[in-house]
């Protein structure tokens, strides 16, 4: 009797298997899905800072831009931006202090906005190394891309990624603040437009991407303590 048992339930599994990864085909393939099309956007950024590095159309719309906030209208620079690109990380631990939980605990987003940062941090510091652009005013030859516009970025996705399930529009604001700090950095005469464009796609995609790869990590590096017996 036991062993006609046995073989019913493993004729069961057996059975049941291909239809489990039938059923959940659909949904990893639909996921794969949602997150290409979430690159496209970043990607499109991206691809359009190298373009306008070549194109003079590009250029010319880069001296224009240059021309009608700077050399057309002459005013003192502003030190926001220094504290701008990290005000919607602030805005995620502030939260948090104030009892309005997101999606991560401490370690784990903390991990989370780091390792974001420094994928972010090796692109941005070796595509300045490598295009060796100078910048609006004449002072370095690292304008390409924008490491303010990257870092804001940065953060304004970890502000979304934590808090979309609690309100979009804290993401929504987190982002305004991301643009408003790249178009300072044009106030300021230390960027181009066509810096800020891959800056921001940089920082969309770095925290994107440690946030698809973090539980893989987590896993790896971060074994959680079981439970002893009682």
């Amino acid at each position: 009797m036991a062993q006609q048992e046995d073989s019913i339930y493993t004729t069961g599994v057996l059975n049941a298997k291909p239809q489990t990864l039938i059923n959940n085909l659909p949904a990893n393939l639909n996921q794969r899905s949602q997150r290409l099309r979430s690159l496209i956007l970043p990607a499109g950024l991206i691809s359009y800072g190298f373009l306008s590095l070549e194109n003079d159309g590009l250029l010319k719309l880069d001296n224009s831009i240059h021309e009608e906030i700077w050399v057309d209208h002459p005013h003192s620079q502003v030190k926001i931006d220094n504290y701008l690109q990290y005000a919607p990380a602030a805005a995620v631990y502030g939260l948090n202090a104030l009892g309005i939980k997101g999606k991560n605990n401490f370690r784990d987003r903390t991990m989370i906005y780091l390792l974001s940062n420094a994928v972010m941090g090796i692109t941005v510091q070796s595509l300045k190394a490598i295009t060796k652009i100078q910048r609006p005013d004449g002072f370095g030859t690292n304008a390409f891309p924008s490491g303010h516009t990257a870092t804001a970025f940065v953060s304004a996705g970890f502000l979304r990624e934590e808090y979309k399930d609690v309100s979009p529009w804290l993401g929504l604001t987190g982002y305004a603040m991301a643009v408003t700090t790249g178009y300072l950095r044009m106030y300021n005469n230390k960027h181009w437009f066509r810096d800020l464009l891959p800056g921001a796609g940089i920082g969309i995609i770095s925290t994107k991407v440690m946030y698809w790869a973090y539980p893989a990590i987590k896993r790896k590096f971060f074994k959680e303590k079981q439970a002893l017996p009682t």
